[in-house]
């Protein structure tokens, strides 16, 4: 089940080609249900018909019974003309009829009325076995019957036809909203959702939600895509800022070795801040990659290129390979060394745990600890372990725990035994 949302937002009018889409469907719809009442009926009709050809009905065997009943009590009054032709008035009196009298020969004899064209019953006349006649009864009114059906089809087939453009409204109509709602997300309007009533829980429903569920998604995404495009565009200018005034310091005085130091600081840093977009973009549109990795050679590499000896590292286990997407891994752990020198003192120690199952990495700082809960240092534009560090966008442990999602596994940040902290994140050693 699913929320009713009572905000209206007009979107885009449909045109003309959303207008003949919404009314073909209508109309197939229309179509389907209606041709598949009517061959049902026809369906019923004949294996009714089959089953009465194979298998005698009651009302055959009244019909008979009738037939003989009729013929029998002419057949007292046939030697007697008058009697007979008097029983014959009397009783299509009776039974408001019509009654013709043939002799065994087909001449008739006597017509009660308008000469029967069309007899609802037809009964021999038998003497000793012998047949002596034919009595035919025919309706007065023999149109009655046939207008009276004519009208009670015409009723069925209107109800019908009614019934089927209420259904057929009934699907489409809430086919048509959800239509409405995609093509004003697909134009922009991300706030737009699906407004049907909660009655709808059945496929539509479902899909109502589903639909809910993506704009709210795809809103998401677009706002964090904005917000860190924004966040993105003001950090650069930082060191942007301090290129710029490098550069006419180095024009006015001349360049130093100091100065391309400065240089080469500051383009790290915006390399840095490109490099976490790209791996934010690339996990939101899901592009992982993996591959077989060598853990030893990622982890040196990882040291190497964080400033340490390589005595830092530490290898527990039997290292062998990992499935994993090396650029996103080697961001991840760059971000992890990264966090270590901007708010834990440095690193101390860079430890890999190796078991069957998972690849575990951590950082061991020398700062000043873990003083509130570990998982609030991965969320999102967080500065600082505790939250209060000035520097940096604040995606860096946002990102690896992210990446580690994106791996099957794990992130965590507890306190270090004799001050600290370890930080680090698992990966699943198998894709």
């Amino acid at each position: 089940m699913f929320r009713r949302h009572h905000r209206h937002v007009h979107g885009p009018k449909i045109g003309p080609l959303g207008h003949r889409v919404r009314a073909r469907l209508r109309t197939r719809i229309f179509a389907w249900f209606l041709g598949s009442i009517l061959t049902t009926g026809f369906l019923v009709f004949l294996v009714m018909s089959l089953v009465a050809r194979i298998q005698e009905p009651e009302w055959a065997r009244t019909w008979e019974r009738s037939q003989d009943w009729v013929g029998k009590q002419f057949a007292r009054e046939w030697n007697d003309p008058v009697g007979r032709d008097q029983f014959a008035r009397d009783t299509a009196t009776e039974l408001e009829a019509n009654i013709d009298l043939y002799d065994a020969d087909g001449t008739r004899l006597v017509s009660t009325g308008e000469l029967c064209r069309r007899a609802v019953l037809e009964a021999p006349v038998r003497q000793g076995g012998v047949l002596v006649g034919t009595v035919k009864v025919c309706m007065q009114r023999p149109h009655a019957g046939t207008w009276r059906a004519f009208a009670f089809l015409a009723i069925a087939l209107g109800a019908v036809w009614t019934v089927s453009g209420r259904v057929a409204r009934r699907l489409a109509g809430p086919l048509d909203h959800l239509a409405e709602v995609v093509r004003r997300i697909g134009n922009g309007d991300l706030k737009a959702r699906a407004d049907l009533a909660c009655s709808h829980s059945d496929e539509i429903g479902v899909v109502a939600e589903a639909v809910n569920d993506m704009a709210a998604r795809i809103e998401k995404q677009v706002e964090d895509q904005r917000e860190l495009l924004a966040t993105v565009s003001h950090e650069l200018r930082t060191p942007l800022a301090r290129l710029r005034i490098i550069s006419e310091i180095a024009r006015d005085t001349g360049a130093t070795p100091l100065t391309f130091d400065e240089l080469d600081r500051e383009v790290v840093e915006m390399d840095s801040l490109v490099g976490e977009l790209l791996a934010n973009s690339r996990l939101e549109f899901g592009q992982v990659s993996k591959r077989d990795l060598s853990i030893r050679d990622l982890a040196s590499r990882a040291v190497e290129r964080a400033g340490l000896p390589a005595t830092a590292l530490a290898v527990i286990g039997e290292p062998d390979t990992v499935a994993a997407d090396p650029t996103l891994l080697q961001r991840a752990l760059a971000n992890l060394f990264d966090n270590a020198t901007k708010h834990g003192h440095g690193a101390d120690a860079f430890e890999v745990t190796v078991d069957d199952a998972d690849l575990k990495f951590e950082v061991l700082d020398r700062g000043p600890g873990i003083t509130g809960d570990g998982q609030a240092l991965f969320a999102k534009f967080n500065r600082g372990q505790n939250g209060d560090g000035p520097d940096g966008l604040g995606l860096g442990l946002a990102l690896v725990k992210r990446i580690a999602a994106a791996h099957g596994g794990a992130v965590w940040a507890v306190p270090r035994e004799g001050g600290g902290a370890r930080i680090g994140f698992s990966v699943k050693r198998t894709a």
